[in-house]
């Protein structure tokens, strides 16, 4: 019994210094703490979110022709500088003229048949009224008028169209720009039968770009219209552009089961690096 109550004081004396030791409070020498201070300021925190693109300009015009022929002159080149409804090419204009001078024959013509019918008419009608000329006789005389009507009706028509197909083979700019691209040379024939041949690629402002991005959807929900946006071309890898969202499209793009949406990107360029 008396060495049972031994061995109890002997353990409670080994916890109660063990406890000693560990709850003991430690020194610190304070010339070994290094404690850094800062100003409370206001940041920006931003999302990454990866994507790829195209860039190009706001607004690009491709410049076609609705008249076949040979190109007979071209008055601008890669890189001019052009202004609205500046002549940018000529069409040989030999068939069209003839055309033109072809239905303003016809046209002279129903005019002069048109008078000669309205004159008949002029001279007919009092003596029916008179119930001096037969009611076969007037009517014959009325069937002749409108049908010259009709005839130069449509030879006016058909003058104004060949007008306008001449005037087709003059190749204006729709727009202030820089042409991008040149299709066709002098000497070639373009053919307008079945579609537009494109002859000049123009652009508007290249000072304003645009990205067209496509965003994976899971990244989609973060993107929102008005966020700024950082970006890198190839041809400058350690320079970053900026721009902003200014519109998500709603509809998605599935590729090889990847669905994508497009955002597009505004991107000022006033030093045509882009």
């Amino acid at each position: 019994m008396k060495k049972k109550i031994i061995f109890i004081v002997i353990g409670v004396a080994v916890v109660a210094i063990a406890a000693f030791f560990i709850l003991k409070p430690k020194t610190v020498d304070a010339s070994k703490i290094n404690i850094e201070t800062a100003e409370v300021k206001t940041g920006t925190i931003s999302k990454t979110i990866t994507a790829t693109g195209t860039l190009e300009a706001i607004t690009t015009v491709e410049v076609g022709t609705q008249v076949s022929g040979i190109v007979e002159n071209i008055y601008v080149d890669f890189n001019s500088y052009v202004k609205r409804g500046q002549l940018l090419a000529k069409l040989d204009t030999t068939n069209l003229a003839a055309a033109m001078d072809q239905s303003r024959a016809t046209l002279d013509n129903a005019k002069a048949e048109l008078d000669y019918q309205q004159a008949n008419y002029d001279r007919l009608e009092p003596l029916y009224k008179k119930t001096m000329l037969a009611k076969s006789d007037f009517d014959q005389a009325t069937y002749n008028l409108n049908k010259a009507k009709a005839s130069y009706n449509n030879a006016l028509a058909q003058h104004k169209k060949n007008k306008i197909n001449l005037d087709y083979a003059f190749i204006h700019s729709p727009i202030d720009g820089i042409v991008l691209n040149r299709a066709v040379e002098e000497g070639q024939t373009v053919a307008a039968s079945f579609n537009t041949p494109t002859l000049f690629t123009i652009a508007n402002d290249l000072t304003q770009m645009e990205v067209q991005a496509d965003v994976d959807e899971a990244d989609i929900g973060q993107v929102k219209q008005g966020q700024r946006v950082e970006f890198k071309v190839d041809a400058y890898p350690d320079q970053s552009f900026s721009g902003t969202v200014t519109e998500v499209r709603l509809e998605p793009t599935v590729t090889n089961n990847v669905v994508t949406y497009t955002i597009i990107i505004n991107a000022p360029n006033p030093d045509y690096k882009l």
